[in-house]
Formats: C-alpha cells, structure tokens, sequence
C-alpha cells in the first residue's frame, strides 16, 4: 500500500523511472513515491515474510534471490544506456536487505563503478532483516553505498502489529532503527491510519506516535489503509472482526500521531494518493501548522481528497 506499482511490460520509462530494456523483471513494479527517478533494479523476487494481513503487493510471487549473474547484467545494460545520467538506484523487491551480504557487496560496488553521479541507494527493509544482518555488516554495506532504508512498521502498537502480522515488535523495530542508524544509515518510515480498525484506533495512534519518537527517522509518512480484496485483512471485515475506521477517524489519529510524536528532525508526508489530506512538512518545526490543519479539516473547512481521486 505505501508504494507505487508499474505493471513490467511497461518497463522502458515510465513517470521517470528509468528500465533497462532488457531487463527481465518478474511481476509489478513497487517502489517508493521519493524513488519515482531512480534506475529499480530487482534483487530479489518478491517478499521473505509475505505475510501482513493488509497486503497483496507480493502474493503472487514465491520469494528467492535472483541469480547474482543476472542482476548485474541489468546493471550493466543500465549503465550502458544511461550511466552518465543515473544518480538514484532503488534495488527491489519487497525487502531487498535480507539479500546475502555478499551479493550487496557485488551490486554495490559495481553501481558505484559505473554510475559516476550516483548520490543514494536504497531498498526495503523489514525489522526482522535488520535485525539478521550484524552491525559489522550494516557498517560495511553503509560504507559501500547504501544509504536509506524504507521500513513500515505501519503502527508502534503490539496487539496491532500482532493481528496484522508484522513480524516484529515494537520494541524490534527500536533496536533495528538504532542498528540502522548506526550503521549511518537514513530510514523512512512508513506507518498506516486505521490498520487497527476501531477497535484499537486511539491505541494504534498513540503507539505509533511513541515509535515513531523512538526511531527518529529522518522521513516518515503516514498512509491511509486500503482493505483489498483476498487478503485475510478483507476476510476480517467481511465477517464484521474488522472496521475501518471512517475519515474522521482516519484524522483523529493522524492528529495524535502528529502531536505526540517526537523525532529529532524529520521530513513528513501524507501526498500518498491513499490519503485524504494531503500534508508536507517538518517535525518538530511545523507540527502546530500541521495540527491546525488537521483540525480545520476535522472541522469542515479544509476540502478532503475526494474518494474518487484516492488510490492505492
């Protein structure tokens, strides 16, 4: 939910994204909205853990490490077509960190090698990965060029992350964004509105604004759940066990999750097309901005993204 997809037969270049046209990518293309310019090559195939309530974005696919041949030679073509201009590389698929070390040692140092404007690589991560990878690894791969890890805890509360099952803790999303930190690496973090349904709304709010002050990312965004059809998120509210919040809910807790939360100095954003309010700005520095326009919001006097105009 908190990316974009490009189905891979479009795969030449598609708003900005560049694709090798050789490139034999396996299934839609997901990447974050900030990687829109960014070369996506895929790693891996599809998702390790594969098992969130929400999501559908990788079902279709069985995870495995793509052959390292291959992924360099896509490298290469890219390079060969537009090396001189690339200076973002976004390597996929759903959490591309747990890839052996040695493979990202491989894809790194050939980026570096032949992409002389490259400026930030990237990936998905989850907890559980990070938390694999030991901090001797983390520096390593930081020190060969990868520098900003997107992780979605989507909510900092137990119960929730447990019923959606997220794989990790609250407290194992702590320690790995101090682990990635050290590292030196930037996070962006994505957390979801209304994935505790009613139930757990002012709970998952809270939390999640205590998590997000825990991790201190440098980005953090905040979506808006979409329950999509055949995912066991969908089945729990056709039986009644799960309520989507409505969207005075969905900016209560936005609210919450604004003025509680705390991180150090961090770029927030709610532009993604799931959102019905979309903001932009600094935390701490414009946090009661952002809160009063949440409140006129609340209040009816701030135009919402209309249902049709919204997406995944």
């Amino acid at each position: 939910m908190s990316r974009a997809a490009v189905p891979a037969k479009w795969a030449r270049r598609i708003a900005g994204t560049l694709f090798a046209p050789s490139m034999r990518y396996e299934g839609k293309v997901y990447r974050p909205p900030s990687e829109s310019d960014a070369y996506i090559l895929q790693a891996t195939i599809g998702c390790s853990w594969n098992r969130c309530t929400y999501c559908d974005m990788y079902r279709d696919k069985v995870y495995r490490e793509r052959e390292l041949a291959d992924v360099l030679e896509d490298l290469r073509t890219a390079v060969a077509i537009a090396g001189q201009r690339l200076d973002k590389l976004f390597v996929a698929d759903g959490d591309a960190l747990g890839m052996a070390t040695e493979s990202w040692l491989a894809i790194l140092d050939a980026a570096r090698a032949g992409l002389p404007k490259l400026r930030r690589v990237s990936c998905y991560a989850t907890a559980s990965n990070l938390l694999k990878k030991s901090p001797e690894e983390l520096a390593t791969l930081r020190e060969r060029g990868l520098t900003r890890l997107y992780i979605g805890p989507e909510s900092g509360d137990d119960a929730t992350l447990k019923r959606i099952a997220k794989g990790a803790s609250h407290a194992e999303h702590v320690e790995a964004a101090r682990r990635a930190h050290a590292a030196g690496m930037e996070l962006s973090m994505i957390v979801l509105l209304g994935i505790a349904g009613t139930a757990r709304a002012q709970e998952h709010a809270a939390a999640t604004a205590d998590l997000i002050t825990e991790m201190d990312p440098e980005y953090f965004a905040a979506l808006t759940t979409t329950v999509v059809p055949g995912t066991p998120l969908y089945r729990l509210q056709s039986t009644g066990r799960y309520v989507l919040p409505g969207v005075d809910g969905m900016l209560a807790e936005l609210r919450t999750i604004v003025d509680r939360a705390r991180p150090s100095d961090a770029v927030f954003r709610t532009n993604h097309a799931s959102n019905y309010l979309p903001l932009a700005g600094r935390l701490p520095q414009d946090r009661e901005r952002i809160v009063e326009t949440i409140d006129g919001a609340l209040a009816g006097q701030v135009l919402l993204r209309p249902e049709w105009a919204r997406g995944l």
